[in-house]
């Protein structure tokens, strides 16, 4: 499951950051780290991004990125 199909209000722990150097330095650099637990707070609407808070931080993440953020619950 990615981060991007976790319903809203719903839980998960990261399992997996993307393969490639620059996106997964972008969702480091956002505070996604393998282990931290995820959870999807709202999402905007025509494929907007998502608001996530990840430990003590919200913020939001683009579909796109979020579908390469692979998660667990």
């Amino acid at each position: 499951m990615t981060l991007a199909e976790l319903d809203r209000g719903a839980s998960a722990r990261i399992d997996a950051l993307p393969d490639d150097l620059d996106a997964a330095s972008q969702c480091v650099s956002m505070g996604l780290r393998v282990g931290a637990s995820a959870s999807v707070l709202r999402r905007a609407p025509f494929g907007g991004p998502l608001h996530v808070r990840v430990g003590d931080v919200e913020l939001a993440i683009g579909r796109e990125l979020a579908a390469r953020v692979t998660v667990s619950r």
